[in-house]
């Protein structure tokens, strides 16, 4: 399925990683030095991604490299059903790859991503699509095996890959897509707990975040590319729903999910808190409320806080995001969406920072990374989803310059 087009890649990244190195060396206000070499970085990387991970029987793609026949997925449903002989990865690993060829088709317009997306992922994608529980989604394992669990988080973060997609390309396939999706995803809006998004189909126990933040996003991008005022009041209710039940008033900061008793898990990922960033950015953008801009300036500061850690690295302290690659590259959505607007540009530079550590420090013998970008790991099976957003987060900070 996915063609190994580039020989030696591990020899190419590391001297692509010391491209970085050579740019920083010399100047670190050479930003365009520094873009190029994400830009390459980025490229060689989906290549590699695609080549190691390539289950050609299937045209998919493998939960991990090397193939771990031991392998049980931790991020399911309490009451979600294994797969003993896990063949190719579940769909949120997947759409990683897609978000990735998708930016770097969307910031270089070159035919060879769009042909990757064409021919290989967007084939691959269908293969999770269920047309036989209305309304139509995708659900969490190949349709080959059987019925598995739809959850909502899953089939937003796809919209928002073909809302890009659809602006990239002008195709009403992929915004006919999205819309699609936003019909699966807000039947999963009722009236318990005043409203929200729940998380799975299936265990319709609690109302997260991780639906929610996008959900507010998605129907906000799909209000800027159709003008339908339903979705603008989709994203704006959502939103302020969100905020209600699932900010923390003291670093605001976003908790995880709210239980239909009105419980709060008081967990925090970075990714929730970095979608109602970028939820928040894009009403201050289609309203001119003000409300919204401080929101997101807020939570990004209180994120900033609460997800780095000051790390001894090399003799020397330096801060770290301390969260997984995918929570990270999420993120940077939303601070990507705040830094055009208000020039902020501290949190992304940590970022860069952090990632370049890790790239040029921390791979394995195949290229690989871990979940972690300041330790590196002994672990030989290298999850997908940590090294697939890899290639959206550099592809993306290669279109960042900052001051």
């Amino acid at each position: 399925m996915f063609k190994n087009t580039t020989l030696n890649l591990v020899l190419v990244f590391m001297i692509t990683g010391n491209v970085f190195a050579s740019c920083i060396a010399n100047n670190s206000s050479d930003n365009i030095s520094i873009t190029n070499a994400e830009s390459k970085i980025a490229h060689e990387l989906m290549h590699h991604v695609l080549s190691l991970y390539d289950v050609p029987e299937r045209g998919l793609l493998s939960e991990t490299y090397p193939v771990n026949p031991d392998h049980r997925v931790d991020y399911l449903d309490a009451g979600s059903v294994q797969k003993k002989h896990q063949e190719v990865s579940f769909l949120w690993p997947f759409s990683g790859a897609l978000s990735g060829v998708v930016s770097l088709y969307g910031n270089t317009s070159k035919q060879e991503y769009l042909d990757i997306l064409e021919n290989n992922i967007l084939p691959g994608l269908e293969q999770y699509y269920d047309v036989s529980r209305l309304p139509a989604g995708y659900q969490s394992y190949p349709v080959f095996a059987g019925h598995s669990d739809r959850f909502y988080d899953d089939n937003v973060w796809l919209a928002l890959d073909f809302c890009k997609l659809y602006a990239s390309t002008n195709n009403p396939n992929h915004l006919d897509k999205a819309i699609e999706i936003f019909d699966f995803v807000y039947s999963g809006w009722d009236d318990k707990v005043e409203g929200g998004i729940y998380w799975c189909e299936q265990s319709k126990n609690s109302k997260n975040t991780c639906s929610n933040a996008p959900g507010a996003v998605m129907a906000a991008k799909i209000y800027l590319l159709t003008k339908d005022e339903k979705y603008l009041q989709h994203a704006v209710d959502t939103y302020q729903w969100t905020k209600k039940y699932l900010l923390d008033p003291n670093d605001f900061v976003y908790w995880d999910n709210v239980s239909l008793e009105g419980k709060v898990d008081k967990r925090k990922y970075s990714y929730n808190s970095g979608q109602m960033i970028e939820a928040a950015v894009l009403l201050y953008q289609i309203t001119g409320e003000h409300s919204y801009l401080e929101d997101a300036q807020q939570t990004a500061k209180g994120s900033y806080n609460y997800f780095t850690k000051m790390v001894v690295t090399d003799n020397v302290e330096q801060r770290f995001y301390a969260e997984s690659p995918w929570f990270n590259t999420i993120m940077l959505r939303g601070l990507k969406a705040l830094y055009e607007v208000d020039g902020n540009g501290e949190y992304i530079a940590t970022m860069r920072s952090n990632v370049h550590y890790a790239w040029e420090n921390l791979r394995d013998e195949n290229g690989l990374l871990s979940n972690s970008w300041y330790t590196k790991s002994d672990n030989p099976y290298k999850w997908l989803l940590d090294n697939a957003c890899l290639i959206e987060l550099f592809s993306e900070l290669s279109v960042t310059s900052i001051d």
